[in-house]
């Protein structure tokens, strides 16, 4: 799977994956907090459903030899 997410756009959806879905454990203790798990795995995985369907990639083109 070819990944079209940069590192900043990934440490950036890690981090608001895993305070989303504290939500769930601490705080108010919301199950919106379950949200958290899209941005969490995308960022994980350097893969965004979405940027595929629109074309979009976030990730700094390595220049060819």
């Amino acid at each position: 799977m070819k990944t079209n997410e940069g590192n900043a756009d990934r440490i950036l959806r890690i981090v608001a994956g895993v305070v989303l879905l504290s939500l769930v454990f601490v705080g108010p203790k919301s199950n919106w907090g379950y949200i958290g798990l899209i941005p969490l795995v995308t960022g994980l995985l350097g893969v965004c459903p979405a940027y595929k369907l629109l074309g979009l990639s976030t990730r700094k083109a390595h220049p060819t030899k």
